[in-house]
């Protein structure tokens, strides 16, 4: 079990919704994922049309809570009043902030994510910033009153898995009391192990299940990827070493001198 945000977890996957085939293979992944955080874009669901009825009431029924995220915001402004829509629509105080600059790769805007997160902290928001992996950024925003801190292992969507494996590690190592959550980028199961290999205590997948060839299986390989992940790294990986060292000694054999 670990608290994120005052919930009470068992599974440190966290699923987002968009892009899936059908509902019913979301609600099929979602279950085999065993998560119980799944996100939702509130200017992607129009959820006063039909058919965002019928995709809030199936969401609803799985029982999981509910994270909130800003995605398609571009300013400080936007961000902080979807925000505070989905405060009031999904009564929660959860949002997953995002501002991007949607000419450069999608990548999220420093300034504005920042400005965001200011506001939105002394507004008591338990704030969750997407955000690159840049080491003064990371800090910012956790000095802002960000507690949990979701940094990209590569560019939303791109599958390329983790790109700045040194990178990653020294924001670990400067913010060891932050929860660290990669969002974006991961591609496979690999990848979310590795990350979690690192110390972080949470990967966030949309796109590489939604997109895969069997979205429900592929959420269960990232449930058991992740969960051997961070297993592996409680247990402590051996040190690597530039030569072969024998596995048994030959003292220890029957033929040892």
């Amino acid at each position: 079990m670990w608290n994120l945000a005052g919930h009470e977890c068992h599974s440190r996957l966290l699923v987002g919704t968009a892009q899936y085939p059908t509902l019913a293979i979301l609600e099929q992944a979602i279950m085999a994922s065993g998560t119980q955080v799944i996100t939702v874009g509130l200017k992607h669901e129009d959820l006063n049309q039909s058919q965002g009825q019928s995709f809030w009431k199936r969401i609803q029924a799985l029982n999981c809570k509910i994270l909130p995220n800003t995605a398609g915001c571009m300013s400080h402004v936007e961000a902080i009043e979807v925000a505070k829509i989905s405060q009031e629509l999904f009564e929660t105080n959860w949002v997953k902030l995002e501002v991007v600059s949607p000419q450069l790769h999608l990548q999220p805007n420093p300034f504005e994510l920042v400005k965001a997160a200011e506001t939105l902290n002394k507004l008591g928001f338990h704030v969750f910033p997407f955000c690159t992996d840049d080491l003064v950024l990371c800090k910012a925003l956790y000095d802002s009153g960000c507690q949990i801190v979701m940094p990209w292992g590569s560019p939303i969507g791109s599958g390329k898995g983790l790109l700045n494996i040194f990178q990653l590690k020294a924001l670990r190592q400067l913010l060891p009391k932050a929860t660290l959550i990669i969002d974006a980028g991961i591609g496979s199961p690999q990848h979310a192990l590795s990350a979690m290999q690192l110390g972080y205590d949470g990967v966030l997948i949309n796109s590489a299940i939604a997109k895969a060839l069997d979205p429900v299986m592929m959420a269960r390989a990232f449930a058991l990827a992740i969960e051997s992940g961070r297993l592996s790294y409680q247990a402590g990986v051996m040190p690597e070493s530039d030569y072969a060292i024998a596995s048994t000694s030959l003292t220890q054999t029957l033929f040892g001198a």
